[in-house]
Formats: structure tokens, C-alpha cells, sequence
């Protein structure tokens, strides 16, 4: 929401020094995904009293830059915001819009009666075959962008043609941000994009008889964008000027289903992927010199993985609600019931028990500090 919860300044005054810098490396991690990178960063900036930048700031959309795979390709996306201007930024060249596609084909969108046209329009020539569709977030008219990400499934990216085989594979869909609800100013969670996408994936099902695959689930909680996480951190500790490795993340959100879901997840990942080190004999060695691209990130061998722990702080100001005074055992306090998470992210009830539970962000900074013994 809008309104900044009290403890937020508070826990950014102290992550602080006398002049307003950050003394620890920090990310924003959100799984918005309808706005620009530039304008997150000023929203923070301005709520926190700190001087927030871009690239500390990861949109769900964020790690797309490394899927240069599809950045050739033609790509319908559908949200809302400036998800044209998103996907020029992050690197893809050929974009259409859910708004052009409906303006090239005005008999596709049909549920809005005023919306019909009048007349029989003339038959689109010369419109580009779209080889993939990109799912920023949720979009406004969700019937006209069921509507058409379903025709461009069904018709191979022609959706102007006449439907024959159904094809399966269908074409490649990535999608960000996965959350089902949401908390703002209103007494009860709102939509997320995850119920956008448990309709689309829905009404395909019913359609086709087959399940909709994705190509990539981008946003928390997966690994992927945890790691551009710990990526962007160790270049934030690079500019600071620290010369020993980080050896642990401190991950604080308020949805268990996405932030500290993720954040166990990817604490798993580390561990393994350290264990695999160990028994491989490699040496850890420290941050390397020279800073690396964000392109590089994909290349990024493994060999050499210092960072050993995340640890999953789930604060009472949001989704997540305690009733309660807050439990110093989390196992004491009941999990969600019923499983708000995505249908290709199996269920672990392991992975929605925070490492920690604490009241809200100030309480949850001071309990890291603690924890690495900081003033």
C-alpha cells in the first residue's frame, strides 16, 4: 500500500550511518511488476527518507535480462503500466501489446458489447507471427487478456487464422510474480497475479484438455530471483568496500506463501549447492574483483559459492497476521491450511516456517544485527 508502516523508518535509520548511507547491503524485493525499476526506487526513497537506487530494487520482472534466449523473439505481454517500456528495458526487441493485438484483431474481444465493433473490419495483413508471451502482472480487463493470450496459444501465435490442430507444446510463456493475494490498506487481501494466472491456466485446461506449461516462473518465490538477489547484494558489498565474503542473507517479508517460502527455498538451494562444493573439493574464494554483468549471471559457475545460509525473518504487518503476542518458537504458530501457492510449487509445509517471527521490520533489522553480534 501507500501508507509507510512506522517501523520501517525506524529499521532504515538504523541500517544507516550519520550521513544517510546504507551500512549493510540491502535489496528491495517485490513482486510488483506494473511500474518502472527508476520509479520503485523513488516511491522507497521518498517513504523510507533514504536515498534508494534502481539497483537496489528488483521488480518481479527483473531477472527477465537474463532470458536472452527470447530477447529476439516477438512477444505479446500482457499487465498493465509501461509493460512495453518494461520489455525494452529488460532487453527484448520485438513487443506487442495485449492493446495492439486487440486493435490488429477487433473481433477477438468480445465480452464488452460496447467495446464489438460496428462494422465487419477488413482483414489484418502483415502482422508479426508472436513467438512467446511474457506476464508481467495482472491486467485491468482480465476477460480481453484471457481472451487473447488463449487465441495465441490455440493459434501457434496467428490468432487472425482459422483454428485447426490444436498445438501442444504451445508456444513458450514466461510469467512473474505468482501471489495469489496481496495486502494493502483494505481489511482483507486483494488479487494477485497468481489468481490471473490460476484463471488462464484454468480455461486453457478446459479448452485443450492439456495443462499450460511455463517456461519460466519469474518473481518470488523462486530461486531465480533470490539469486539475483545475492548477485546484486555482493556488488552493493564490492562498492562498500568490504573485502570478506558474505556468508549470510536475511530475508524479511510479511507473505509466508511468497517471501518466506522463497526464502527457505532458496535456502535449501544454498545448502545443497554447498554441500555439492565440499564434496566436489573446491575452496571458497572471496567476492570476486571485477564486477560482472548482469548478463554474466547466467554464465556463473558455481564453483565457487560462499554464501552459506538465508534466513527467513516473517514480520506481522501484512498478509501474515498474528493475533496473538508473537511466539518465540515459530513452530508454536499455525500455518496456512489451505495452499496459496502456485500449482507448479509443490507443497512443504517446511517452507512456510520462517526462521523467525517478529512483530515488523525494525524488530526483525535488530534481530539480524544481533544475531552477526552488530551495534
Amino acid at each position: 500500500g501507500s501508507q509507510v508502516i512506522p517501523a520501517a523508518r525506524d529499521a532504515f535509520r538504523a541500517l544507516s550511518d550519520a550521513r544517510g548511507r546504507l551500512r549493510v547491503p540491502v535489496v528491495f524485493l517485490t513482486n510488483a511488476g506494473n511500474c518502472l525499476r527508476k520509479a520503485k526506487a523513488e516511491e522507497l526513497s521518498q517513504a523510507l527518507g533514504l536515498q534508494v537506487s534502481p539497483e537496489q530494487v528488483i521488480l518481479s520482472h527483473s531477472p527477465l535480462r537474463l532470458f536472452s534466449q527470447f530477447h529476439q523473439k516477438c512477444v505479446l505481454v500482457a499487465g498493465q503500466g509501461p509493460v512495453e517500456e518494461n520489455a525494452l528495458n529488460l532487453g527484448f526487441k520485438h513487443v506487442i501489446t495485449i492493446e495492439a493485438l486487440r486493435k490488429a484483431f477487433p473481433l477477438l474481444d468480445m465480452v464488452d458489447q460496447s467495446r464489438r465493433p460496428k462494422e465487419l473490419p477488413p482483414p489484418t495483413t502483415d502482422f508479426p507471427t508472436i513467438e512467446g508471451v511474457i506476464l508481467f502482472g495482472e491486467p485491468v480487463r482480465w476477460e480481453t487478456s484471457l481472451q487473447l493470450i488463449i487465441d495465441v496459444l490455440l493459434s501457434n501465435g496467428n490468432p487472425g487464422a482459422e483454428l485447426e490442430d490444436i498445438p501442444y507444446p504451445h508456444l513458450p510463456v514466461l510469467a512473474c510474480n505468482m501471489d495469489l493475494l496481496w495486502m494493502a490498506e483494505a481489511k482483507m487481501p486483494r488479487f494477485g497475479h497468481g489468481t490471473f494466472l490460476l484463471c488462464l491456466e484454468n480455461i486453457y485446461k478446459k479448452v485443450t484438455g492439456h495443462e499450460l506449461k511455463y517456461e519460466a516462473l519469474i518473481g518470488k518465490p523462486s530461486t531465480v530471483t533470490y539469486r539475483y538477489a545475492e548477485y546484486l547484494i555482493k556488488q552493493q558489498a564490492e562498492k562498500q568496500g568490504w573485502k570478506s565474503p558474505i556468508r549470510r542473507l536475511y530475508a524479511i517479508g510479511d507473505n509466508p506463501m511468497s517471501d518466506i517460502y522463497g526464502a527457505n527455498l532458496y535456502n535449501s538451494y544454498l545448502k545443497s549447492a554447498h554441500q555439492n562444493q565440499v564434496q566436489a573439493g573446491v575452496k571458497r574464494s572471496p567476492l570476486a574483483g571485477s564486477p560482472q554483468s548482469e548478463e554474466q549471471l547466467e554464465q556463473r559457475k558455481d564453483c565457487n559459492i560462499s554464501m552459506e545460509s538465508c534466513e527467513s525473518i516473517l514480520v506481522c504487518t501484512g498478509v501474515y497476521r498474528h493475533s496473538a503476542d508473537v511466539p518465540n518458537n515459530p513452530e508454536e504458530c499455525v500455518t496456512e491450511t489451505v495452499f496459496h501457492g502456485h500449482r507448479d510449487f509443490c507443497f512443504d509445509p517446511n517452507l512456510v516456517e520462517a526462521s523467525y517471527i517478529v512483530q515488523d521490520v525494525n524488530d526483525a533489522v535488530q534481530l539480524a544485527f544481533k544475531k552477526e553480534n552488530w551495534s
